[in-house]
């Protein structure tokens, strides 16, 4: 796996999401060295709170795959995914979940709380955090400290 390469990737998704307004979250799904799906959070766009990066890959990845089990497919997030990203991971299968930076509040990958230590689930993703993690929490800061300016 080339975590950088594909994380560079991902941040590309989010500053596509910050030059629409939105916070800037960018994933991109990875199956055989080839990025399959591509997406940034659209929230405020669709009007949508399930409009997650995550969520929109998801769909795009198993639409191009003709299925929802995405096993062989490794995700990469600019964010931890929260509890309902997380879900539709271990829903659709995701082999690795591979994320820039942390996040303490509503994280569910290491952080606020972790996913695969609930019992129970029929899959579990490989999790690891902290790529290229302080380019993707200056995307978030820079976005969030011109928000307020705003104001």
């Amino acid at each position: 796996m080339n975590n950088e390469k594909w994380m560079k990737e991902a941040i590309k998704q989010a500053k596509k999401a910050a030059q629409k307004d939105e916070v800037p979250i960018g994933c991109v799904i990875v199956k055989d060295d080839q990025i399959i799906a591509r997406a940034y959070n659209k929230r405020e766009m669709k009007q949508c709170s399930t409009a997650h990066a995550e969520i929109l890959a998801i769909e795009k990845a198993c639409k191009k795959l003709g299925s929802w089990r995405l096993e062989d497919c490794d995700l990469y997030v600019t964010l931890e995914p929260c509890p309902m990203c997380s879900g539709a991971i271990i829903q659709s299968r995701i082999r690795n979940v591979i994320f820039g930076a942390y996040d303490p509040k509503g994280g569910c990958m290491g952080s606020n709380m972790n996913i695969n230590d609930v019992r129970g689930f029929n899959h579990y993703p490989y999790i690891e955090g902290g790529i290229l993690q302080d380019e993707c929490s200056r995307l978030l800061k820079e976005f969030f400290k011109a928000k307020r300016k705003k104001k």
